[in-house]
């Protein structure tokens, strides 16, 4: 048998040490192999600048990985490892000049189209992304190339578009349980809750220990009101993955919605720990604090939670009716008119804002807010065969009679559903010269929650955040079924 060149003689070596593992030894026949060969030996070198990178020390990995592609310019997977170590080190533009000479020298390669497109999506040229992304899938599909292609269109917010490319996917690799979970979880934020199960009870039977598709299974049905079962499912999760902020937020809402009121802020404010910079979690906090009727620690948690979604009208109405509890009514009707800004699609927002308004005696102004709950009350109508809540029908009839309009206004027959309504008081001081339309007590009841026809954004990143925050059901009281005169009598009579 012929000798090897000297340069290689020890390549076998330093290979079989490197794929057990064994990086000392490996970095010591390196060392030895380039004293004899004065610094020539490519391989050595290649090896040498992995352990580097695997031992983080990439920007010597990626000096060495420059060496070798000196030694031997016409090889590609130098270049792609010079690439690589420019990826890693954040330098993505000039990993992307050095992955497309490296195309240059082997055009049939996907992981280089793959990695262009990776890089594409961080210099957030998501067009270029899209099409190195479907080159490699036209060379070699991959279950990774369809994810990245998954999450352009979900930075884009195409829904519709992600959930074709995971459909495919799924096609593909139909048993990866992080294809199955994600696409459940797109299911679930589009509201096709028959799919979105079908999905995570895939991924569950293939890994029953998959923490992302219990989470999501357990928001399913803590949505429609099934507490119990999925606290169950909570507790498996709890053992996975203690210190999810998703799984203390949807645990404390499970607690709100059994009326266990200082677990639910026990779990949230665990949850809002390890998640600080959270709005949802923020608002599930002042959520709970407003059914607790602590108006002022419910005013801290909805102006952080404004902080950080300054663009979702809900959360100032939620904050005008804890400063109407404040009696701070200036500022009330300051949250409520940038809340009819922001929300063109929430009646209830015209709803509260134009009971203040009538209660401070400024029947103008809440005729006009009536007139524009009217508008949105029979847009969603047509578009939706939704239907709204009792309590807020009861006092919008009631409020349309206080100012003698309204009788137009023929609402869908309302069913009572206790989990979807939360306390939002909206009232202030009667005016002396009108019949109040509610007392605090009164009006509580009659205020429902915009999950009750609208959900709010679920989360990102595979977690399962809740998409409606549940709630608990009030006793009734006289005074809700009451009239607006007959209500007007019982405060004067205490």
């Amino acid at each position: 048998a012929p000798d090897f060149p000297i340069l290689e003689k020890q390549n076998w070596l330093i290979h079989l040490h490197y794929i057990r593992k064994d990086y000392e030894a490996c970095k010591a026949v390196i060392k030895e192999q380039l004293q004899e060969t004065q610094g020539l030996c490519e391989y050595a070198i290649y090896v040498q600048a992995l352990i580097f990178r695997l031992e983080g020390n990439i920007q010597e990995s990626l000096e060495l990985f420059q060496t070798c592609a000196i030694l031997s310019p016409q090889c590609a997977d130098n270049l792609k490892q010079v690439a690589r170590s420019l990826f890693l080190l954040g330098k993505h533009k000039a990993a992307t000049e050095v992955y497309n000479e490296a195309a240059k020298l082997n055009q049939k390669d996907w992981e280089i189209c793959h990695n262009l497109g990776v890089c594409y999506i961080y210099l957030k040229q998501f067009n270029k992304a899209q099409d190195q992304l479907h080159n490699a899938l036209h060379l070699n599909r991959h279950d990774l190339t369809y994810i990245m292609l998954g999450k352009i269109h979900l930075l884009e917010g195409d829904l519709d578009k992600a959930v074709e490319i995971y459909k495919k996917a799924v096609e593909f690799s139909p048993e990866n349980t992080e294809l199955l979970t994600t696409l459940g979880l797109l299911y679930l934020q589009l509201g096709i809750y028959q799919k979105a199960f079908e999905h995570l009870g895939n991924a569950l039977t293939y890994d029953p220990t998959n923490y992302k598709a219990i989470l999501a299974a357990g928001s399913m049905m803590q949505t429609h009101g099934d507490f119990d079962v999925a606290l169950t499912k909570y507790r498996v999760v709890a053992c996975a993955v203690p210190e999810s902020p998703p799984l203390w937020n949807n645990i404390g809402m499970c607690f709100f919605g059994k009326k266990k009121y200082v677990a639910a802020i026990s779990c949230l404010k665990r949850a809002n720990y390890l998640a600080p910079f959270d709005w949802k979690i923020l608002y599930n906090l002042g959520l709970v604090h407003l059914t607790m009727q602590q108006y002022a620690s419910a005013f801290h948690f909805l102006s952080a939670a404004i902080n950080f979604q300054p663009k979702m009208g809900e959360l100032y109405m939620l904050l005008a009716v804890a400063l109407t509890n404040l009696e701070d009514t200036e500022n009330a009707k300051r949250a409520y008119a940038e809340a009819v800004r922001l929300d063109k699609c929430n009646p209830l927002v015209n709803l509260n804002y134009a009971v203040l308004l009538y209660n401070q005696g400024e029947k103008k102004g809440a005729l006009a807010q009536y007139q524009e709950m009217e508008k949105k009350v029979s847009l969603l109508k047509d578009n939706s065969s939704l239907e709204f809540d009792s309590e807020m029908v009861e006092m919008a009839q009631k409020l349309g009679a206080a100012l003698q309009v309204g009788e137009a206004l023929v609402w869908t027959k309302p069913v009572k559903d206790p989990k979807s309504k939360h306390r939002t008081i909206s009232t202030s001081k009667p005016a002396s010269f009108q019949q109040p339309l509610g007392s605090n007590q009164a009006l509580g009841q009659a205020m429902s929650s915009a999950a009750a026809y609208r959900k709010l954004p679920s989360g990102v990143g595979g977690t399962s955040q809740l998409t409606k925050p549940p709630s608990l059901p009030l006793e009734p009281e006289p005074a809700v079924e009451a009239s607006p005169t007959e209500i007007s009598e019982q405060i004067r009579d205490k």
